[in-house]
Parts: C-alpha cells; sequence; structure tokens
C-alpha cells in the first residue's frame, strides 16, 4: 500500500490539513525558496512526487532521484518528462531531471555537488546495517550545503487510531523525539554539520509534549567542502544504475533560443509594421496623403505605440520606412523592445541569432516586409 494512503488512514481521527505528506513537502519547497539551491537530490524518492513539485521552482537546474524500488519510480517517473508547452516556451533556466536506482548505503560519483538533499520518511526503512552506513554517505561523502531527515515520532502513535507498533509494515524502527535528536547531534557532530529540529502535524491543544506527528532536522555544513578531500573520497565506478533522464528545452541553448529570437522579432515587427500601415492608410484618407502632416502622425503614433510596448521613445534614425511596396523595421528598433533585449543583451547577437531566420535589408540593418498582398487585401 502506498505510505502517503495509509498514513491517512492513521490520522483519519486526528484531522492534519493540508495532509501530513503534503505539508513535508509543503516545508522543503518552502526551504527551496529560502536558500535557492541549484542541485537538489531526494533520496528514497519513491513516486517522485516531491521532484515532480520541485521542478517547478526557478532556481533549480538540477534534480536527482535516487530510490531501492525501481518499479516504484517507473510508474510514476512520466510526470517529470517535458510537457509540449516547455518546447513551445522554453524557459530562461535550465533543468536536467535524474533518477537512480540503488541504496543510500552505497557511494556513487553521481550524487556529488548537491546544495540540497533530502531524505524524507527514509531512514525508518533502513536496516541496521545500512542505517549506520548512511551518515557516512549522505554527511561524509556527498557532503551537500543541507540535508533535510524527517521521520515518524513514535511518541505521536498512541494518537493514531490502527497503529500498533508502527506506522507502515517496511518500518524497521520508529523513534521518539530524544532518540532522534541524540542521533541527528551525534551525526552533524561527527560531520561539522549544524542541526536544528521542527517538524509538521501539530498535536492536539493539551498535549504538546507530544512533539510534531513527524519530526524534522536540517542540517547545515559549517565549513565549505574543500575540493581534495572530495576528489578522495570519489569512488572509481558507479553503482547506481540510472532509469530515467529528462533534460528540458532551455534559452541557454542556442538552438531553442534562437527560435524564442526569431519568433519574438517577427511578433514584434508584424505589430509595427500594421501599426504603420494603419496609420499610413488613415492619413492618405484624412491628410490626402500629405507627407509633412503624414510623419507628425506617424511620429505621434510610434510614441504611443511605444509607451504601450515598453515606454520606449522612437527616435527619428529608428523610424520604420516605406519604399515602395517594401517597409523597413530597423533592428535597432525591435532590439529596444524589452523581451527581444532580454533575449539576446546585444545588438550583434540579436543580429546572429536572426541571420538566414528573418529577411533583412541588403545591409542587414533592417527586417523587410512586401506590403503587395496588404495593398490587394485593402
Amino acid at each position: 500500500m502506498d505510505k502517503n494512503l495509509q498514513e491517512e488512514q492513521f490520522t483519519g481521527i486526528i484531522k492534519f490539513t493540508p495532509p501530513l505528506y503534503k505539508q513535508r513537502y509543503q516545508f522543503i519547497k518552502d526551504l527551496v525558496e529560502k536558500y535557492k539551491p541549484k542541485k537538489v537530490a531526494d533520496l528514497g524518492c519513491a513516486d517522485c512526487t516531491l521532484l515532480w513539485m520541485l521542478k517547478f521552482c526557478s532556481c533549480i537546474e538540477v534534480l536527482a532521484g535516487l530510490d531501492i524500488c525501481a518499479s516504484v519510480m517507473k510508474e510514476k517517473m512520466h510526470r517529470l518528462s517535458p510537457l509540449p508547452g516547455d518546447y513551445l516556451q522554453p524557459a530562461e533556466r535550465s533543468l536536467t531531471v535524474t533518477l537512480h536506482h540503488g541504496s543510500v548505503a552505497h557511494k556513487d560519483p553521481c550524487m556529488l555537488g548537491f546544495d540540497l538533499v533530502t531524505c524524507i520518511e527514509l531512514i525508518e526503512h533502513l536496516e541496521q546495517s545500512d542505517l549506520r552506513k548512511f551518515p557516512e554517505v549522505v554527511f561524509g561523502f556527498m557532503a551537500p550545503s543541507i540535508v533535510v531527515i524527517s521521520t515518524p515520532n513514535s511518541e505521536f502513535n498512541p494518537l493514531l487510531p490502527g497503529v500498533t507498533l508502527f506506522r507502515h509494515p517496511d518500518h524497521k524502527f520508529e523513534w521518539n523525539q530524544v532518540q532522534f535528536q541524540s542521533w541527528a547531534l551525534e551525526t552533524a557532530r561527527r560531520y561539522d554539520y549544524s542541526v536544528e529540529f521542527t517538524g509538521v502535524g501539530h498535536p492536539p491543544t493539551g498535549m504538546e509534549n507530544v512533539g510534531f506527528c513527524t519530526q524534522i532536522g536540517v542540517f547545515v555544513r559549517k565549513y565549505p567542502q574543500t575540493g581534495e578531500s572530495a576528489e578522495s573520497e570519489k569512488p572509481t565506478e558507479a553503482v547506481y544504475k540510472t532509469v530515467f533522464k529528462a533534460v528540458y528545452p532551455s534559452l541557454k541553448d542556442e538552438k531553442y533560443l534562437q527560435n524564442a529570437v526569431v519568433s519574438e522579432v517577427i511578433f514584434t515587427a508584424q505589430i509595427i509594421k500594421q501599426s504603420l500601415l494603419d496609420h499610413l492608410m488613415s492619413e492618405h484618407e484624412e491628410y490626402n496623403d500629405d507627407p509633412t502632416e503624414r510623419k507628425s502622425k506617424f511620429q505621434h503614433s510610434m510614441n504611443c505605440f511605444s509607451e504601450d510596448l515598453g515606454k520606449l521613445v522612437v527616435e527619428k534614425s529608428m523610424e520604420p520606412f516605406v519604399n515602395g511596396n517594401v517597409i523597413y523595421i530597423p533592428l535597432t528598433t525591435i532590439f529596444s523592445f524589452p523581451k527581444v533585449n532580454r533575449l539576446c543583451g546585444t545588438l550583434e547577437k540579436l543580429c546572429k541569432l536572426i541571420a538566414g531566420k528573418v529577411t533583412l535589408s541588403s545591409d542587414g540593418s533592417a527586417v523587410m516586409f512586401n506590403t503587395e498582398h496588404e495593398n490587394e487585401e485593402n
């Protein structure tokens, strides 16, 4: 039975809102928002729910999951794949999600270099032999900046209907507050971490001494790990098996950046072109195509248009113009729009990205549109 569903059954009389497992995941999300880690690993990731939630955190660029049961991961790992919308509108950050099959009692170099490691309801599933190895693997070898460990508080169990010994049949032990804190403090001391204790799932009023239903230790490394110590511990061979990997489309990839820039340039140029044609038509009707009036009216309209799309002030050297059946829209004008500017950074990069993808003037300074079909439609 799924541990989250079974937990909800046990806590049916004591109502946790939201459910206890969601509170644990929210605790991690809040921690991520606070510390902004780029690389996060979830040990004992099970059905990948926490990883799925974390993939939406904009600071995270690498997500990794590890579990001893490959079948549980494989059942839900499709949720970690990019969606069509991720390709249509790639994010500015890169994101790689990887799932590994293996034990937290074994060291693997793929787990080095993480900022945050989460162990949510994991340690109580470990045999004593693996529990003894666990601190050295996580705190000694992986040595992330932050480790979060949550585990059931056995003092809360008498308040949960249906719980006789442990909350889940696969649990090998469940610690009370003193036992967990003693283990955590000794682990923190041995590996140069500090640790703070908290939890989720408040006890009923008047029974505060029972403590949280889920007790949590947040470990923070006191000193930066040196490159030499990390390298000396590094095993020569990988022991985990990779069962899933997804690389999300990102604007850091030149291919996706080029597609986004070309799309934005064409969109912006089309709006400017249509605005120009609309006003030229109205000027022709209103002023009988008087050149002086046209220039004055166009300058005013472009100023208004620019205010609507980024508060720009269009200078004379940046004005779009018509020559015969061709409209020329200077790249300097297009580059002045905030989104294009943000995507490219420099005018030179804009020119490089759209070369061969957009019709440009002979000197490459302006986007060109032929107006013959517009005239036919009008």
